[in-house]
């Protein structure tokens, strides 16, 4: 993939949603381990993104990051430990180069001038907290095109 240009999308949440079902199940311990792989791609230098399967499950950036750092089961077991990745690199996955896959950063993923201002402030630092508490940080501010559409 690397050598052909290729940039994967992860669907990280199947790890919570479905990852037990293919660890016990489908592809066993090894291979399920192996599913959305994100450490390697990012061990291997590619740019990746993150995506939600919807409406199969709900369309939740939170839930990506929290899946994508934690990697827990619905019976909370880790799933593939090896491919944790860090909440900078989760949001990098959601904005920057989601926006760059989709021909589209030079307008989005990044907070610059004449770039549309879609973005969420929180108030807690994502890169900072635990990351069980990635799944409900405390939104402050909803800002998109420039302007505030919630604020708590």
């Amino acid at each position: 993939m690397a050598k052909l240009g290729i940039m994967p999308s992860y669907f990280v949440s199947h790890t919570f949603y479905w990852g037990g079902w293919h660890r016990d199940s489908v592809l066993r311990p090894e291979r399920g381990a192996r599913i959305s792989p994100v450490r390697s791609t990012i061990d291997r230098g590619m740019r990746y993104t993150l995506h939600n399967d919807s409406p199969i499950v709900p369309s939740d950036c939170r839930m990506l990051l929290w899946s994508a750092t934690n990697r827990k089961t619905r019976s909370g077991k880790v799933l593939g430990e090896e491919q944790h990745i860090t909440a900078h690199e989760a949001l990098r996955g959601i904005t920057i180069d989601a926006a760059y896959q989709h021909f589209e950063n030079e307008i989005k993923g990044s907070i610059e001038e004449e770039k549309y201002a879609d973005f969420v402030i929180l108030k807690e630092d994502p890169e900072t907290i635990a990351t069980d508490a990635l799944l409900s940080p405390t939104v402050v501010e909803t800002i998109k095109r420039g302007e505030t559409i919630y604020r708590a």
